[in-house]
């Protein structure tokens, strides 16, 4: 069966097309080596395998029972070549990416959607988790790529850093809304919602508030940014959000305005050191890594 393969393929190319032309056409052949395909197989199957009627091949019985049996095999190797065509152009294998959960609502489905526009084969692995359990994930083989904020808990991990500046969201019809910029004696005692206790930017907003000596009223903690700029929404209070969060919102129920002095996010990419990235990856990596580096705050070093 292997030796004769491309026999089949011949024989099978020919009932399926009709003729020896178009057969040689759809193999890209010439029609003189798939004639002399389909006359070794006669040979060596000792089945006459086509009725020859004015220039035309008419299918025997035996033929048609010999295409049923061959007709999955040869449909199963094309589909295993076009899969290594598919590799070859990076449009099939699995993109597997994991992120914070403030990625997860606009910016990263919106760039997986542009990666995969002309990839229709490609199968995606995307989940969305607190940045330990990213980086556990990728340390286990889970994720090709992660991308969460730091501390980077495990040396096996390869970082790239970037910073965001973060940006203080008000209920629009809060009289904060007439300053263009604002700052902790500003928001002294005003209701604010922020981050968990550890989170990097309720803590450097914290230690803002202390540097002025103004009161930071917390009315609420929330885990996640998009909660926190939903209850903005309600009313409820001011709150520090990220650029990711904002690029996905409808804007509606409140502005924004910068903070002084400037709160920054780090995240980072991380990779495992030493394990090779699929092609893939890596290519979904640079585009990823263009696009944050776009809202990144520029000026400040990243490594390449």
């Amino acid at each position: 069966m292997i030796s004769y393969f491309r026999h089949y393929q011949a024989f099978h190319a020919i009932i399926e097309t009709g003729t020896v032309t178009r057969a040689a056409e759809q193999l890209g052949v010439s029609q003189p080596a798939v004639s002399n395909l389909l006359g070794q197989l006669e040979r060596h199957t000792k089945l006459k395998l086509f009725e020859r009627n004015r220039g035309r091949l008419l299918p025997t019985p035996e033929a048609k029972v010999l295409f049923d049996e061959i007709d999955t095999v040869v449909r199963g190797l094309d589909h295993v070549n076009q899969a290594v065509v598919d590799l070859q152009n990076q449009k099939a294998g699995q993109l597997q990416v994991a992120t914070s959960h403030a990625m997860a609502f606009g910016f990263m489905p919106e760039q997986i959607a542009r990666f995969v526009a002309d990839k229709p084969n490609l199968s995606i692995a995307f989940q969305s988790q607190y940045s330990s359990k990213i980086q556990e994930w990728v340390v286990a083989g889970l994720f090709e790529i992660g991308i969460c904020e730091p501390p980077v808990r495990h040396d096996g991990l390869e970082q790239v850093p970037f910073f965001f500046e973060i940006l203080c969201a008000v209920p629009d019809d809060s009289p904060l809304t007439h300053h263009d910029v604002l700052t902790p004696s500003l928001l002294d005692d005003v209701p604010f919602i922020v981050m968990g206790a550890d989170h990097m930017v309720y803590r450097r907003a914290r230690e803002a508030f202390h540097q002025e000596g103004a009161n930071m009223r917390i009315r609420c903690h929330t885990d996640l940014f998009r909660n926190a700029l939903n209850l903005v929404k309600q009313g409820l209070g001011v709150a520090l959000v990220d650029p990711f969060t904002l690029s996905s919102d409808d804007r509606r129920g409140y502005v924004l305005r910068r903070f002084e002095p400037r709160i920054l996010l780090d995240v980072v990419i991380v990779t495992v050191r030493g394990r090779p990235i699929s092609a893939i990856g890596k290519q979904f990596l640079d585009q990823v890594a263009a696009s944050m580096a776009k809202l990144a705050v520029p000026g400040i070093a990243q490594k390449p």
